[in-house]
This record gives C-alpha cells, structure tokens and sequence, in this order.
C-alpha cells in the first residue's frame, strides 16, 4: 500500500529526500550547463545544437520544480543554493569554452549520470511504499534517456 509523503516513518523520509535532493543538485547544474552550452555553441551544427540546448534546460527548469515541490511534500527543506547543489552534484559545471562535439559528449553524459541518480531514487521510493515519487523519477528517467540517445545521434555518422 503506497503511503502519503508526510505520514512516512523518518527514516523513509530521509532516504527519499536525500535522493530528491541529489537530483534537484545534478538537474540544476546540468541546467545552467545546458543554457551554458546553448549560448556558447557553434559550427555547422549551431541551429540544431543551439535547439537541442534549449529544449534541454527548459525541460530541466521545470524538472526542478517538479524535484523540489516533491521534496516540500515530505516536509522538508527544499535547498536553492548553486554554491550547495555545486558542492553536492557529480554532474560538474563547465564554462562553455568547448567546440560543438565536446559539448555533445558532456552533455550526453550528464543524462546518463542524472538517469542513474534517478533510477536509484526511483528504487528507494518502491522500497518505501512511495509510488508518487517513484512515478515521478520513472518519468525524469525516459525524459534523460531520450536527451541521451538524441545527444548520441549526433556523434554518429
């Protein structure tokens, strides 16, 4: 039986919002890295690069939101802080000084990384009994795994 957020025994609430919060972290700096990238790109490849940035971090932007408003069910302190996602992500920030195929590679695999990060929140939240936060890390998933398989189609050929 799938349980309410803020009815779940501490311990659960704890395993579940620290892996929101690890998500919030890695989406939000692969957020700024994206528009970072989508600023900076060039070469043959500028208008569908410049694109693909885009629709990256704006999905991202909304998939913070969607992070942190999960982690305000459970009561807790959703954290806003570049310097503290920064220190948190293993997603790394970069300073968009990259030709458009370094760019490519980074990006791609930022989204297996933030996939990764999801799958395991994705489990804890089964473990638990926490179906909505397990649908929403499932959905983030495919959302991931696309951005990655559409950054890899670049690469080839």
């Amino acid at each position: 039986m799938g349980l309410v957020a803020a009815k779940m025994e501490p311990n659960a609430k704890e395993e579940i919002v620290e892996g929101l919060t690890q998500a919030l972290a890695e989406t939000t700096v692969e957020t700024m890295k994206a528009q970072n990238f989508h600023w900076n790109v060039t070469g043959m490849a500028f208008g569908p690069l410049h694109e693909l940035f885009q629709k990256i971090y704006e999905d991202h932007f909304e998939g913070q939101d969607f992070l942190a408003e999960r982690i305000k069910a459970f009561d807790a302190h959703a954290e806003g802080r570049y310097s503290v996602f920064l220190e948190r992500s293993v997603i790394e920030e970069h300073d968009g000084h990259a030709d458009a195929k370094t760019m490519i590679e980074i990006l791609m695999k930022d989204q297996e990384t933030l996939s990764s990060t999801l799958s395991a929140l994705a489990e804890v939240a089964e473990q638990h009994g926490d179906w909505a936060t397990n649908d929403m890390a499932t959905n983030r998933i495919e959302i991931h795994d696309k951005f990655a398989w559409m950054l890899r189609a670049h690469l080839k050929g």
